[in-house]
């Protein structure tokens, strides 16, 4: 018989191809991938003793026999492996990390070893094959058991899907399923063509489209530096812990400071060139599958020897080479950099750990530019537990509610009353303890949780002023902080005008305070928001004027009711002349262009003394009033103290 072998010579091929481009895919060495490789390997053998068994069986005269039974005897071994392949393959995705793993691999391996032992012993039985002296080929009793293991394979491939079908996502399951369909597919042609060989070219299809959709270089690679990007890190990191490799290993994260600057200056290209040089340098002190493209302008470096000699070596080589300028193109430019270190076990003993702690210690590093590096030691561990703890009552506090408003009269001079208050927002009963604002405040920031908390504060405020005008308690005014994340806010503007106006409180009872940090960071939108306030008829204030991160004629370009002096500045000035004479001269332009002074932090007789002596009218403080409950505030609101 003549039989048709051009299909698995481009099975062969297309095996190659995909043999050479996976070799230079992601080197996590995680089981799926290792099987993987073991697909490559068993098909290939299956495809290539299959093409050089028929070559020759058809030219017998050519070679002695004994090859021609070696050869043979291989593509009887490798053919039905191929679908044990897949199936392990299967498995590895399908009940990663779950006990079962090592029986369902068991199970699996058992009757392809069993039909491998008998096939090896087929040159002395015959039960599958034999070839006669005169080089001709003869099927033996059980040759059905070499295509009935094959397709055993296949259909417990189909039912492990099935059984562990919410383990992965449905298009993964489609993947996965791909083996057994192409393999049906193939049965059905073969049945029309019997001379076309085509068992090699349904696996060679289907690891096509493995290779395609699950194990794609594209990926795990970073396609700028070619450097593992952060999940494969991340899959590293898992598989370390789970397989217990490395008794310690350490991860440290270059971050470069202000690397956008770098983009905004010489261009994208340049910049591109710039971490190019970054990495290429990284991966020549660490070696290429050790340094991870973690972020944007972030580089990972895993130290598989966590010894403190190591550690060291490679640690102080990075700063000594960042002390000194980098070259892209026609361009040499000094790095600003930080970086964070983490350790297992002792900083972390878990994925989540580590990757916690390498994130913490990157932005603590970049808060401190004296310290280049930091590590998350045990006392930073500590702080990170706190800062979840603290996201988590942020989180219950935004869906729940779950949070108090103290009420901090401001005293006005020229009544001698306390005519306004602030709405200051507190977190109570965490696990964390007292959490104070400058706490909670920046995570909420950070997560967005403070859009809608504010919007919760403007509505108990707006319900406060209401409880206070049915008892008759009146007040000018109560003070609500908005954040810099406020704006910008799609239908910000709508959102405050709904919740005032279906309470039913005046407008002009509610004085919107932002700090000279949202003015700074987005002028034009908070002089946007500014004159649409101004426009309902609510009163605005500025907060923390002095801080350093607004110019004056920002501020006069807006139309502020109030500014309030941040403490800081009240504090110096009675420490110092120079800022005493600046305070008063503020004081009388701000008095100039309509505007109230409000100086807060008045915590003393000295304080105070200046301050009434610079013509400021408002006052803000201990010695006038402690942030209260909305009883005790109104209590004092409701009352006429005797002008000091």
């Amino acid at each position: 018989m003549r039989w048709d072998i051009a299909p698995e010579c481009v099975s062969a091929v297309i095996l190659l191809i995909i043999w050479g481009y996976s070799r230079r895919g992601s080197p996590l060495p995680s089981l799926k991938n290792r099987v993987f490789q073991g697909c490559l390997i068993v098909t290939f053998l299956a495809v290539s003793t299959n093409i050089l068994s028929t070559l020759l069986l058809m030219r017998p005269d050519l070679v002695p026999q004994w090859l021609v039974w070696g050869v043979t005897t291989l593509y009887f071994v490798c053919t039905p492996l191929m679908g044990l392949a897949y199936f392990l393959y299967s498995a590895a995705i399908l009940c990663k990390g779950q006990p079962m793993l090592r029986w369902v691999f068991a199970g699996g391996i058992a009757p392809g070893a069993l039909y491998a032992l008998l096939a090896l012993a087929d040159p002395l039985t015959g039960k599958l094959f034999s070839i006669t002296p005169e080089g001709g080929y003869r099927q033996g009793k059980w040759i059905a058991l070499t295509y009935l293991l094959f397709y055993a394979y296949c259909a417990a491939s189909i039912l492990l899907v099935l059984r562990f079908r919410r383990a992965v996502e449905r298009s993964t399951r489609t993947i996965l399923l791909s083996f057994p369909a192409v393999a049906f597919v193939v049965i059905l042609v073969q049945q029309f063509y019997p001379t076309v060989i085509l068992s090699g070219s349904a696996a060679a299809c289907a690891l096509l489209i493995i290779y395609l959709h699950l194990q794609n270089k594209q990926m795990s690679l970073d396609s700028l530096t070619g450097a593992p990007n952060r999940q494969e890190l991340v899959n590293l990191i898992d598989l370390l812990l789970f397989e217990k490799r490395l008794p310690t290993f350490t991860v440290a994260v270059l971050s470069l400071r202000d690397f956008k600057q770098i983009n905004s200056r010489f261009g994208q290209s340049v910049g591109d060139l710039f971490l190019k040089e970054v990495c290429g340098w990284l991966q020549r002190l660490a070696g290429e599958k050790n340094v991870f493209r973690f972020g944007g302008d972030e580089f990972a470096v895993l130290i598989r020897d966590g010894g403190r000699e190591e550690v060291g070596r490679v640690l102080g080589a990075i700063r000594e080479r960042m002390a000194l300028p980098w070259r892209a193109g026609n361009y040499l430019r000094p790095l600003s950099w930080a970086m964070g270190v983490v350790q297992y076990p002792n900083s972390a003993d878990t994925a989540e750990g580590l990757a916690g702690g390498i994130a913490y210690a990157v932005s603590q590093a970049k808060r401190r530019p004296g310290r280049n590096i930091c590590y998350c030691g045990p006392a930073m561990l500590g702080e990170i537990r706190r800062r979840e703890q603290v996201l988590q009552a942020v989180k219950r506090a935004c869906s729940q509610g779950a949070f108090s408003l103290r009420y901090q009269p401001i005293y006005d001079v020229s009544s001698g009353r306390f005519l306004y208050a602030e709405s200051l927002m507190r977190i109570e009963g965490t696990p964390a303890g007292p959490v104070s604002p400058a706490e909670f405040i920046p995570l909420a920031e950070e997560t967005g949780d403070i859009v809608e908390l504010t919007y919760q504060v403007l509505e108990r405020v707006c319900r406060y002023l209401l409880s206070l005008g049915e008892r008759g308690i009146s007040v000018e005014g109560v003070h609500v902080n908005f954040s810099a994340v406020m704006f910008g806010q799609p239908g910000v503007v709508e959102r405050v005008r709904r919740i005032i106006g279906d309470s039913g409180v005046p407008f002009s009872q509610i004085v919107i305070e932002f700090t000279e940090t949202a003015l700074a960071e987005t002028p034009e939108l908070v002089g946007e928001f500014a004159r649409e306030m101004r426009q309902m008829g609510i009163r605005l204030g500025l907060d923390d004027f002095g801080t350093g991160y607004s110019n004056l004629s920002s501020v006069l370009a807006l139309p502020f009711d109030t500014v309030k002096l941040d403490k800081s500045l009240v504090w110096a000035a009675v420490e110092q002349e120079n800022t005493a004479v600046m305070v008063r001269a503020l004081t009388e332009i701000f008095h100039r262009m309509g505007m109230r002074v409000l100086a807060e932090g008045v915590e003393d007789e000295v304080q105070n003394r200046f301050v009434l002596d610079c013509g400021i009218e408002l006052i803000q403080g201990f010695l006038y009033a402690r942030p209260l409950p909305g009883e005790e505030a109104a209590a004092l609101l409701a009352a006429e103290p005797p002008a000091r």
